[in-house]
């Protein structure tokens, strides 16, 4: 299976956008997704999760109140809503999946990875 993330640009500080996490030949149904990010120079950080059934979520501290991950399992796509974005939140973004239906926050709990869309953000 492969993933794609994608949605990333060049946004204003304050701005918004929204990532798109889609597979190709496997469904994403049973499995949760996380969103992680890897500035220049930094370790690969977890930014979200959301477990198989979209009820469950969780947030890196530092995207709290401004982003919010979600799903549609109808169209197999997970989701990263991103506003008020700061300059720190320029990076590489990725989408993981899991084999396994609850959510994770460590990069080695996931299985299968996208490529990465790039975010950047000016002041």
């Amino acid at each position: 299976v492969q993933l794609q993330a994608f949605g990333g640009g060049l946004v204003q500080a304050g701005g918004s956008l929204r990532l798109s996490c889609a597979p190709s030949g496997r469904t994403l149904v049973n499995y949760a997704v996380g969103w992680f990010r890897q500035a220049p120079g930094t370790e690969r950080e977890f930014v979200a999760a959301i477990n198989y059934s979209g009820r469950r979520t969780d947030y890196a501290d530092s995207v709290k109140g401004r982003f919010t991950i979600s799903r549609s399992n109808t169209k197999n796509t997970v989701y990263l809503q991103m506003n008020s974005l700061k300059p720190e939140d320029t990076a590489v973004y990725y989408c993981a999946v899991r084999r396994f239906s609850n959510i994770a926050t460590t990069t080695h709990s996931y299985d299968v990875w996208g490529q990465g869309t790039l975010v950047t953000v000016s002041s």
